[in-house]
């Protein structure tokens, strides 16, 4: 079979379990399901670009994923008057000295050498730290004790929200840059914890400082890009649809508020995936390959390999921070909380690993179908293990444990998956095309 029978059959299949889900149990459920899918699809492509390209261990997934959410807050919640007035003045002070101490900093190492160079930029640098906290930490106490129970932050912009996942892009790419600059010199597994480690360290920053994300107060009512479900159902225009279709306005609005959502992010996910199948078949993405087989002969041959790594870990991570802010456009809602390495780091790489890394076709299936598992995972778990045990009494205490901890195996068919997966398919369901499988082509 080849690669684009592959790619067709195996989409067809995952196309195929949606509309049973459909048919059998709803068709909110399913099309909330396709919605999950494609977000989890682009966090896998983005997983994949680093990964797949160039050899990146990133375990600092969710850390990406969360500055995204961050994102869609800042953009798309109206501003706060009232946490302005009362704070609004101390943080922009505030800034402007970490601005200005970061400056005195530069000019001190530029006409300064030596020791002198170093005691007096640790000199300036500890003025400005408390220079900052002096303005800083007052306006703070003043924003957050502003309305505490309703807003107690600063707001965002008021903007529609669809810009925040440009934004949300633009948060991650920075991050990105920044972590990139420190810890892309580093081997792969002390990347993958330089990488965890600052993840964490962002969802602590998202937890606490609640002057700028409400912090576990969570921020809800985020505006949608697509009608809400009340104004259809009083629509004429709605009403006489759902009649002519035979459905309840009720439902009909269910279905038509989860069909708008899947056709924004199947707009997103097809620019991504042009992009990235263009990337990768150009001269650039096979210096990448190049680079990923063999570090030390491309670096003989005089490539970049550093800056090389630097660019794909940015444009990775961007495509993550576009995931993360789309998830929170489809919840509704920003909850720091949320953000665990299980859901956004391991999930993850199970995908690509099933789908197959160095593939984007493989990675985005891997995205579908392990998200589509984890989802379905409970319910037919707790059919199953139902059908298993009926021949046990009812109050049978074997019976009684075994279906009440179906909902938690999910994490272990995921194992179950990921071993069978590397023992059968080790290359995943879409493995990589090598240089004579894109000549058969």
């Amino acid at each position: 079979m080849s690669n684009t029978q592959r790619i067709i059959s195996l989409y067809g299949l995952m196309a195929i379990l949606l509309i049973i889900v459909g048919m059998f149990q709803s068709w909110t459920l399913s099309l909330t399901i396709l919605n999950l899918c494609l977000i989890s699809a682009i966090m896998a492509l983005g997983v994949n670009i680093q990964w797949g390209y160039a050899g990146l261990f990133n375990v600092g997934i969710m850390g990406f994923a969360a500055l995204g959410g961050l994102a869609a807050v800042l953009v798309s919640m109206p501003p706060v008057p009232g946490a302005w007035e009362a704070g609004g003045i101390g943080i922009g002070l505030a800034l402007l000295a970490l601005i200005g101490t970061v400056g005195l900093v530069m000019v001190v190492r530029a006409y300064t050498t030596g020791w002198t160079r170093k005691l007096a930029s640790l000199a300036v640098a500890i003025a400005g730290y408390f220079v900052i906290r002096a303005v800083f930490d007052p306006a703070v106490a003043a924003i957050e004790s502003f309305d505490a129970a309703r807003s107690g932050y600063l707001g965002g912009l008021g903007l529609p929200i669809v810009f925040s996942w440009l934004v949300g892009g633009v948060f991650a790419a920075a991050a990105a840059w920044l972590v990139g600059k420190i810890a892309l010199g580093l081997r792969s597994d002390y990347l993958a914890i330089a990488t965890l480690g600052i993840s964490e360290i962002v969802i602590a920053v998202m937890r606490n400082e609640e002057w700028l994300t409400r912090g576990v107060k969570n921020v809800s009512g985020l505006p949608r890009p697509v009608a809400y479900e009340v104004q259809l159902q009083q629509a004429p225009w709605f009403i006489d649809l759902a009649a002519q279709l035979g459905m309840n306005p009720a439902f009909a609005s269910a279905v038509y508020v989860r069909l708008s959502y899947a056709i924004l992010f199947a707009i997103v996910l097809i620019i991504l995936m042009w992009l990235a199948e263009r990337a990768l078949n150009s001269p650039w993405g096979r210096m990448m390959r190049a680079i990923r087989d063999n570090r030390d002969a491309a670096e003989a041959m005089g490539k970049d390999v550093t800056g090389r790594h630097l660019q794909i870990f940015v444009l990775g991570s961007a495509v993550v921070g576009i995931a993360g802010a789309m998830l929170t456009t489809l919840d509704g809602q920003f909850t720091p909380g949320q953000y665990n390495p299980l859901r956004f780091t391991f999930l993850i790489w199970v995908m690509v690993i099933v789908g197959g890394s160095g593939n984007n076709w493989g990675a985005v299936l891997g995205g579908f179908l392990i998200w589509f598992l984890w989802v379905e995972a409970e319910p037919v778990g707790g059919w199953l293990m139902s059908v298993m045990t009926s021949g046990f009494a009812a109050d049978n205490p074997v019976r009684q444990q075994l279906v009440d901890a179906a909902p938690y195996m999910r994490p272990l068919l995921m194992g179950v998956i990921l071993l069978l997966v590397m023992r059968f398919a080790p290359r995943g369901l879409i493995p990589e095309r090598t240089a004579p499988a894109m000549r058969r082509k």
